[in-house]
């Protein structure tokens, strides 16, 4: 669902993937948030960060999943320069993603007015139904301009973990994309 945001209103931005990290745009605060009704899954190529146009990798998207709980960060956006930040991010998420408006739950219980990017299956980029395996394979292998699909990888479980909200499927993704790396 994309809509208009209204420029006066507070907006938060919801980072699940590498805007856990590596979040590179200014902001007013940063809160641990979760995005209700969706599961992170590594079924979108990445043919310009962690991947090349020959060789996609893999990267996060958010899958509707109803009863789930997506844990990731929320940033709120300065009042200043809110434009540019959402253009930076428009071309960060460019391969695929779309802008979802959604509320968040942060911290302290609070609701607020979220906005993050998905792929959605209908995108050319869109790689869902892949094993488990298969995408590890991907993984382990793939390098693009924003450095290695691994590290990607490994930086989110790093990041979640920190967090204290680890992930099922990115742990159990990067303990087999570790075993084909030999790196256990």
């Amino acid at each position: 669902m994309t809509e208009l945001v209204d420029q006066d209103a507070e907006l938060w931005i919801f980072g699940y993937g590498s805007l856990i990290w590596r979040p590179a745009f200014e902001h007013d605060r940063r809160q641990a948030a979760g995005l209700a009704g969706y599961e992170r899954r590594f079924c979108q190529a990445s043919h310009d960060h962690r991947g090349t146009p020959a060789l996609p990798g893999r990267v996060v998207t958010l899958l509707p999943v109803p009863g789930s709980v997506c844990h990731g960060m929320a940033y709120k956006l300065p009042d200043r320069g809110r434009g540019e930040i959402l253009e930076y991010l428009d071309h960060r998420e460019q391969d695929g993603y779309e802008r979802l408006y959604a509320p968040l739950h942060v911290e302290g219980g609070m609701r607020v007015a979220g906005l993050t990017w998905v792929a959605h299956e209908s995108n050319p980029s869109w790689r869902a139904g892949e094993s488990l395996e298969d995408v590890a394979r991907l993984i382990a292998e793939r390098h693009g301009p924003s450095g290695s699909n691994r590290e990607y990888l490994y930086e989110l479980e790093q990041a979640l973990n920190a967090l204290e909200m680890p992930d099922p499927h990115v742990s159990e993704l990067s303990q087999r994309v570790r075993q084909l790396a030999n790196e256990d």
